[in-house]
């Protein structure tokens, strides 16, 4: 199998491709031919050490496939199924061995590709603003990176749950895309204060919650554009780490502060299959639409990087090897 496993933690250039030998599912497992994978900023965490994996990197966490080998012990799969997983290291590969609880049967209507595009930015949505707080008609959301792969699917699922939704974005492109999704207000932070901004559409009352997935470049105006009692949830930090906050600071207006992540909130199968189920319904129904921006080949998995951290994407990064 090819597979890309860096030696060492670095740049992009550290993703090369490999010719490594094809393993064995456990009793409990699958054998998966990849079809396409998901590229997402923890891979980008993962091949800089910013989270520590063990090395050589099994790179890739996320993608769609068919099983090919299931040991005598896997439940609930059959060989040829084709299945999608959203915490399976070593996905950016053409196959991958899983623990067969991980992998989740992909619908009839539901292409590979989207599958792949969709799970773990689709789930990390659903869990968002289903379960850290529960959206609803009346409330007002602030959501950074709004054209982006995970930001998409959070406009979408914020307005379906009857949210006003207020996005920011770096570009006029972008703020297309996110009012296309269905983003009420669109604010380009590369232009304007965001926080005064969202002040004056807000009356100056501030949003009831904020998803942030920026981190260090973001979170003074995310907490300044809260109402009191709002809701601050940093689920990412493609900007760097937050520094060292005092938490006096959200006494402010009375805030919560959260930094949640996916695999708390897909812990158990049921939970698992729960949310996964969710998102391709919404799919097969028309109500979630998944726009993915570009398909490398696996041996241009550095180009992939660089476009993502580059924010020269909107929507998802796939690798199809």
């Amino acid at each position: 199998m090819r597979a890309i496993r860096p030696s060492h933690t670095g740049g992009p250039e550290v993703l090369e491709v490999q010719e490594v030998p094809t393993p064995s599912p456990s009793p409990t497992g699958a054998l998966i031919r990849v079809e396409a994978a998901g590229v997402n900023y923890i891979d980008v965490y993962h091949r800089t050490g910013l989270y520590p994996l063990p090395l050589p990197l099994p790179m890739g966490l996320e993608g769609a496939g068919t099983v090919e080998r299931l040991g005598d012990g896997a439940r609930d799969l059959l060989v040829g199924q084709r299945v999608a997983w959203a915490s399976v290291p070593g996905s950016y590969a053409t196959h991958v061995v899983a623990p067969a609880d991980k992998l989740v049967p992909v619908p009839d209507g539901v292409p590979s590709d989207v599958a792949a595009g969709l799970l773990l930015q689709g789930m990390t949505a659903h869990y968002l603003t289903q379960t850290i707080v529960p959206l609803r008609a009346g409330l007002v959301v602030l959501l950074h990176a709004a054209a982006g792969g995970v930001g998409l699917l959070l406009v979408q699922t914020a307005k379906r749950a009857g949210a006003r939704v207020i996005g920011t974005v770096s570009t006029p492109a972008k703020a297309a895309l996110a009012k296309a999704a269905g983003a009420d207000y669109v604010i380009n932070y590369a232009a304007t204060d965001f926080p005064a901004e969202v002040k004056r559409l807000t009356g100056g009352r501030g949003v009831d919650v904020v998803y942030d997935s920026v981190g260090q470049a973001t979170f003074d105006g995310s907490l300044e554009s809260l109402a009191p009692r709002g809701h601050l949830v940093l689920f990412g930090q493609s900007s760097g780490l937050v520094p060292p906050f005092d938490l006096a600071r959200l006494a402010k207006g009375s805030y919560f502060l959260t930094r949640p992540s996916l695999g708390h909130y897909t812990a158990t199968r049921s939970e698992l299959l729960g949310r996964a189920r969710h998102v391709f319904d919404l799919v097969t129904a028309g109500h979630l639409h998944v726009r993915i921006d570009r398909a490398f080949p696996l041996a241009q998995a550095a180009d992939a990087h660089r476009a993502l951290t580059g924010r020269a994407t909107t929507g998802k990064v796939l690798l199809v090897p």
